[in-house]
């Protein structure tokens, strides 16, 4: 099989943290030099990305002057005119400094979470000076190791305070800026706040503005909480608040490994490029926003070796939405399908107009349904489709 070129129509983006990564882990310290930014937007033009995402912090050092930080945009501005690479999503970092060591937006500490508004505040103008549409937010630090030490009721207070008054600020610039909440169950705290999907799509709804909201799900982050991802990005799309999406692998409930895209899950990796490309309604493409891998090369590689992880990243998207297409065009796939009863979702429970007291007096729905076949009989055949998509996946038809 040939691994199909990217495009930038196929809006892969990459953030500079990942190819970025030095290697260094709680247990040991660097294994690759950091690369220079002007070399990171030549290598990903190459390997077919579109675009570049980064934290502040990871175009220039924490507590970097106001010129060295200039220089350093400017140096990346000139390699994105070069390169025709664009900014589609910033983030900044609230976790790795020691000032944040009980977070940004929900520390204890008042003046903590003042200088973390402030710098935030400072990322979103850069984001809108670069053209980025997307702010994500990852709380890493948000959350707490011990019940007593975090009253989580004011926390979220917190946090809604200062993403309410980053809406409103963005709104007041004009900025044609959304923003992504990114959640994660655990790691680096104990706890995080808004630790799954599910949590963050609450929260979004008890803020001033919603509709600026939606959320950042992550394969990891999700799996390590034991839930399926392309379930989860299902219910994003279904309450139309997946913004932004990033794509890794992940191999069970553990630490967060940030693996090659499709080097952890493969059938679920296949469900949701399967869910993102073919998904809609109509059966067209669900998510039209860009494809981020959100991944760690292995602190075993050299450079070389970071290069065919990032394009090893797009290769398996690309293969995947091949072999997904297949599926969706194989007729007898369309059959067992039909025989599985797939699309009788779409139907609704209750006729148009019908109510209880219609329900109610139907006796087909209860008195008069016969149970019994369902009893070694009237299989939904599930596992012939699985097989199918395995089949398919595995590049047998």
């Amino acid at each position: 099989m040939v691994t199909p070129t990217p495009t930038p129509a196929d809006k892969f983006s990459f953030g500079l943290w990942t190819i970025g990564y030095n290697g260094a882990d709680p247990f040991g310290g660097p294994t690759r030099a950091p690369m220079d930014i002007v070399h990171v937007v030549e290598k990903l033009k190459e390997v077919g990305a579109y675009g570049l995402t980064f934290h502040d912090d990871d175009l220039f050092a924490f507590g970097s002057s106001d010129a060295d930080r200039q220089k350093q945009i400017d140096r990346l501005k000139g390699a994105l005119a070069d390169t025709g690479l664009i900014v589609p999503m910033v983030t900044t970092n609230l976790f790795s400094a020691p000032v944040f060591k009980d977070g940004g937006f929900t520390s204890n500490d008042r003046d903590v979470r003042r200088f973390a508004l402030r710098k935030a505040l400072r990322q979103l103008d850069l984001g809108a000076e670069l053209g980025a549409k997307t702010f994500v937010m990852w709380g890493g630090r948000e959350g707490a190791e011990y019940d007593a030490a975090k009253d989580i009721r004011m926390a979220l207070e917190r946090y809604r305070e200062g993403v309410n008054m980053f809406a409103q600020y963005v709104t007041d610039k004009g900025y044609d800026i959304r923003f992504a909440i990114e959640p994660k169950p655990n790691e680096p705290r104990g706890d995080i706040l808004l630790p799954t999907l599910g949590h963050a799509i609450a929260f979004i709804s008890t803020l001033e503005k919603p509709d600026m909201f939606g959320i950042n799900p992550e394969v990891g982050h999700e799996q390590m909480a034991g839930l399926n991802f392309a379930s989860g990005i299902a219910q994003a799309l279904y309450q139309g608040k997946l913004f932004h999406i990033d794509l890794n692998g992940q191999r069970g409930i553990k630490y967060d490994q940030d693996l090659v895209f499709g080097h952890g899950d493969l059938y679920n990796a296949f469900a949701l490029v399967d869910l993102l490309e073919n998904g809609g309604p109509n059966g067209g493409q669900a998510y039209d926003g860009p494809r981020h891998f959100d991944y760690k090369p292995s602190r075993t590689e050299d450079e070389t070796g970071v290069w065919d992880s990032a394009r090893a990243n797009i290769a398996n998207y690309l293969m995947l939405k091949e072999r997904a297409a297949a599926f969706r065009a194989d007729p007898e796939v369309q059959e067992a399908l039909a025989a599985s009863q797939v699309d009788g979702l779409s139907v609704p429970t209750l006729a148009e107009g019908e109510s209880y007291e219609n329900l109610l007096a139907d006796r087909s729905a209860f008195e008069d349904f016969d149970v019994n076949p369902y009893y070694n009989g009237k299989g939904f055949g599930f596992v012939r489709l699985q097989q199918l998509a395995t089949e398919h996946l595995l590049g047998a038809r």
